[in-house]
């Protein structure tokens, strides 16, 4: 035995024993079949795996590994391995939470009309950087710069792969190896720890603070500017509110201040609203008051309010986007035909005025009494989809609630709802979430628990799911 082998019972030996041959389990029927529809090499890989794992349980000491030394057990693991990794881990699942742009889920949804943009660009050749007009190689901006521009009052804009990319981009053209004034107000965290002032270090900036976390004015950063000052930032704390004795400077005394000392204004809204949404008591800053305001760039993201794909939309006058553009990181961060077919349909739908083809905006819309209603339709299909012996354990009712409009937007303001509340006597409300998110067949269905209860939110439901949900909830509710 070779120097430093752990030593195996005469038991465990002969379990190893009886471990079958790569090669024979390859010849049995499952794994002959995945071979011809496979690559062989990934087969293999497979099936050693699950064998140096088996030899691995067995000289570790495991008990019980006797019933899945057999052959065909090992054959039902090794195709049930293959299988599970040939199924997508990306999957649609139903968003009951009440949470419309829920950045777990993956934000806004797009519209029907945007999928059908993307299958024709994706399955076509396109004019993506060809001008037709001219016959020569062209700029893929311009098929949603234009649109942008118009929805926006922006002299320019371009688009790059998210909103952290537009901030840092810009400020790496813009304020590279120069300082950028920023309140220690607006110092933010957002998301999966995209901070502002290490943003700035990225991009070769050098942060200058000023001011206090609740109060700051314009003269603090007039006190601030000296010979390396490059830029003026305000960014919108869109994840968390300071309330109490608060000040910040308005867009029109930065702006003013920006001017006179030929320094330009970075805004970065994140939430990238386009359009007043104060009907619905969400008071979220909307892109084109900044512009007309005079801020010298504007950056926001595509897939929050705005409704449409993942960008981040850099807008704004046009020497500045002009000098954002020529930075070599640009071309690093661009988006791909996809996110511009994507865009570029969600803006059009801005144009005609078709709010409510964006599915974002038309939860957002949506009103408690409507949902209420959807909600006690949904209470009666359900109660009569479940057996007789269950519904005097179950009790359901619809009552007032809030939703979110989430993703980083409007944190401390809620949208009234009208939710469903679900009790069981005979399983807990996280028991139910779990058999909801992991079901034996049909969605995952993401739901929320509070006080004991299980709350499902239909504004974040689309209405042909609601059959699939009812028949979700009526398995996880049997015994």
């Amino acid at each position: 035995m070779a120097a430093g082998a752990k030593r195996v019972s005469p038991e465990r030996a002969e379990q190893l024993k009886r471990i079958p041959s790569l090669d024979d389990l390859l010849a049995r029927p499952k794994l002959r079949a995945l071979v011809e529809r496979l690559d062989r090499g990934a087969v293999v890989d497979v099936a050693r795996a699950v064998l140096a794992e088996m030899r691995a349980r067995i000289t570790g000491g495991a008990h019980g590994v006797g019933p899945a030394l057999d052959a065909s057990a090992l054959e039902t693991r090794i195709a049930a391995e293959i299988e599970r990794e040939l199924t997508p881990s990306l999957l649609p699942v139903i968003n009951a939470t009440g949470v419309v742009l829920h950045t777990n889920l993956g934000r806004a949804p797009l519209a029907p009309g945007v999928i059908d943009e993307i299958r024709r660009t994706a399955t076509q050749y396109t004019n993506l950087e060809y001008n037709l007009e001219a016959g020569a190689r062209g700029k893929r901006d311009v098929h949603v710069a234009r649109l942008l521009e118009r929805l926006t009052g922006a002299e320019a804009a371009i688009v790059v792969n998210n909103c952290a990319a537009a901030v840092l981009l810009a400020l790496a053209a813009l304020a590279k190896d120069g300082e950028v004034i920023v309140s220690r107000g607006e110092l933010i965290e957002i998301g999966d720890g995209f901070r502002i002032p290490e943003i700035i270090a990225e991009s070769g900036a050098i942060l200058r603070e000023v001011g206090a976390t609740n109060r700051t004015r314009a003269a603090d950063y007039e006190r601030a500017i000296n010979g390396k000052t490059r830029l003026l930032l305000r960014v919108h704390p869109s994840n968390f509110r300071i309330t109490g004795f608060t000040e910040r400077p308005s867009l029109e005394e930065l702006v003013a201040l920006g001017r006179r000392a030929n320094l330009p204004v970075l805004e970065d809204l994140g939430s990238g609203c386009l359009v007043d949404l104060s009907a619905q008591d969400l008071e979220e800053p909307v892109a084109r008051k900044s512009l007309a305001a005079g801020v010298s760039v504007v950056t926001f993201s595509g897939d929050k309010l705005l409704g449409g794909p993942q960008s981040g939309i850099i807008t704004g006058q046009k020497d500045c986007v002009q000098r954002i553009r020529r930075h070599p990181l640009f071309r690093a961060l661009r988006v791909d035909k996809l996110t511009i077919a994507a865009l570029e349909v969600t803006l059009e739908t801005y144009l005609r005025g078709a709010l409510d083809e964006i599915p974002a905006l038309r939860m957002i819309r949506m009103t408690a009494v409507e949902i209420g209603r959807r909600a006690e339709n949904f209470l009666r299909e359900l109660q009569s989809a479940l057996p007789p012996e269950l519904r005097g354990e179950i009790e359901l009712e619809v009552a007032e609630g809030s939703s979110l409009a989430g993703g980083g937007s409007t944190p401390t303001q809620e949208l009234p709802t009208r939710v469903i509340r679900v009790t069981a006597s005979h399983h807990s409300a996280a028991r139910l979430e779990e058999r909801l998110r992991k079901p034996a067949q049909g969605l995952p269905v993401i739901a929320r628990v509070e006080d004991g209860r299980l709350i499902l939110d239909l504004r974040t439901v689309f209405p042909e799911q609601e059959s699939l949900l009812r028949d979700s909830l009526a398995a996880a509710l049997q015994a």
